[in-house]
């Protein structure tokens, strides 16, 4: 008997349905069937009386649902108390730093609550420069765009960013650019080839998106300003100085993004950004940076489920 047999059991009678627990646990119906009968067989008796309306369980179930219930929670416990026990010492983390506005601050707080004896390292950078160190072993783990040169990570997609033009409504611009028209919700990037851009430098996972996307649409852009860092890029572009194309997240660390800024969403289908969660290879990794790993998965899942990271969706 298997402890995921207990839990494919419980979660049948708690939907009453056999189809409904295969969709609730991501597995096809006849291998949950199949383990099903298998535990019915090493008990010898039937657990469940399959019915018009679903699955319920037989007298002997019944009996078997509730010590299954106690046994899951026990080894619930465990599990949790190993952890606790166990996790300790200190974990790198490289996050770009339009993902660090949205990301950063959950990851650390889930962290402190579920391992509060870990020790977050946190280190907020370009991709391309999160790319080298962790080639360098400075890091363990690090949300990156370009995985290229990642042949000996381990590699994780964690999500979509839709990519915006995004520009400065202050009064501050120019007078030729404060009579613009305003941006529509969806912007081709082809519209763009009078736009002056500031954007980060070519080794750089973002400027690598867009070279392909531009080389798509063979637009040759009109490139004002190179400039890696964001907090400077999004000053000039808050500024006047020029648009920019960036996720949504470039202007999450603004209370008033909505007052400073107008956004476009880039139409085009190639005009979006893959991150993925790239971390030294797991025999590499401490239990603690394993632990992470997870903890960092969990919480970009919460943060796109519950809308609250804004143009992105779970690979």
């Amino acid at each position: 008997m298997e402890l995921r047999q207990l839990r494919y059991f419980v979660r049948i009678v708690e939907l009453g349905s056999m189809g409904r627990a295969a969709i609730d646990l991501d597995m096809v119906q006849s291998a949950l069937s199949q383990q099903i009968s298998r535990l019915e067989g090493e008990l010898s008796t039937r657990l469940l009386q399959r019915t018009n309306k679903g699955v319920v369980p037989t007298e002997a179930g019944l009996a078997f649902f509730r010590e299954a219930q106690l046994a899951l929670r026990h080894a619930d416990e465990a599990a949790r108390a190993a952890r606790e026990a166990r996790l300790s010492g200190m974990v790198s983390i490289g996050l770009a730093p339009t993902t660090a506005s949205v990301l950063g601050v959950p990851l650390m707080r889930a962290m402190r609550e579920r391992y509060p004896d870990v020790r977050l390292h946190m280190v907020g950078s370009l991709s391309g420069h999160l790319s080298g160190m962790l080639n360098a072993r400075q890091l363990d783990l690090a949300v990156l765009f370009d995985t290229q040169p990642a042949r000996r990570w381990s590699m994780l997609p964690l999500l979509e960013e839709r990519l915006f033009l995004i520009r400065s409504r202050q009064q501050g611009v120019p007078a030729a650019a404060a009579m613009r028209a305003p941006l529509p919700h969806k912007l081709p990037l082809a519209q763009l080839q009078d736009e002056p851009l500031i954007l980060p430098t070519g080794p750089h996972g973002l400027r690598s998106t867009l070279e392909a996307a531009f080389a798509h649409v063979r637009l040759v852009p009109r490139i004002a300003m190179e400039i890696d860092s964001l907090e400077l890029l999004m000053d000039a572009v808050n500024m006047g100085l020029g648009s920019t194309i960036q996720p949504w997240s470039a202007v999450g660390r603004y209370p008033d993004a909505d007052q400073r800024f107008e956004m476009a969403e880039i139409a085009e289908a190639p005009a979006c950004r893959l991150a993925s969660l790239c971390s030294l290879s797991d025999d590499e990794l401490s239990p603690a940076a394993l632990a992470a790993r997870v903890v960092l998965a969990d919480c970009v899942r919460t943060l796109v489920g519950s809308g609250q990271w804004v143009g992105a969706s779970l690979v």
